[in-house]
């Protein structure tokens, strides 16, 4: 069964900005989408948004987890702590390490097991800006691409991708949609589907 998790940032729910956009967008390609309203969302902490996701979710080889912000660093705890490979992980204005002195250290942990992250997504795409007004920018995106390879895309003067301080409505994202049509196969990247 085709599933997939949207998980939300910093003081937002899943209403907010192009989550219910790709929802419907999934929904139309036959996954079951969830939502989750996290607890606490001014203060993401990882001691009870992890729990909630890894309780409540399913993850199997066609599960796809997206993730806006917070929900990116929360992407990472999920699949370090499931047994199981999924199909797709996306993280958009993705980040895992504290960005500023002012930055809400709860959502992240101390150190990851990056081997096992890997391990855990057959694919791991990043979608980061140059100029993410906190900080979840294309040097972010670069670190993850390095621990964890996959593919890194970097949008020019796209913020963050969703934002009510800096009147980003971002209703629609229609990148990310071409990014969930994309299926990988070993027979298409090696050419073995040749007719």
């Amino acid at each position: 069964m085709k599933n997939a998790i949207i998980l939300h940032g910093t003081s937002c729910n899943p209403k907010s900005f192009w989550h219910p956009s790709i929802k419907r967008f999934l929904e139309k390609m036959g996954y079951s989408v969830w939502v989750p309203a996290l607890p606490d969302t001014d203060t993401p902490d990882l001691k009870k948004w992890l729990p909630l996701v890894l309780k409540k979710g399913k993850f199997n080889k066609d599960t796809v987890l997206i993730g806006h912000s917070a929900g990116s660093p929360l992407i990472l705890s999920i699949l370090e702590n499931i047994d199981t490979t999924i199909h797709k992980a996306v993280l958009v204005a993705g980040y895992s390490q504290m960005k500023g002195k002012d930055d809400n250290p709860l959502i992240l942990q101390k150190k990851y097991n990056w081997k096992k992250i890997k391990k855990n997504a057959k694919d791991i795409i990043f979608i980061n800006s140059s100029d993410d007004p906190w900080g979840c920018n294309d040097k972010e995106g670069l670190r993850l691409f390095k621990y964890l390879g996959g593919t890194l895309i970097i949008r020019e003067g796209e913020g963050h991708m969703g934002s009510d301080s800096f009147k980003q409505p971002y209703k629609r994202f229609p990148l990310l949609e071409k990014l969930l049509e994309i299926k990988y196969s070993r027979s298409s990247i090696d050419g073995s589907d040749k007719k």
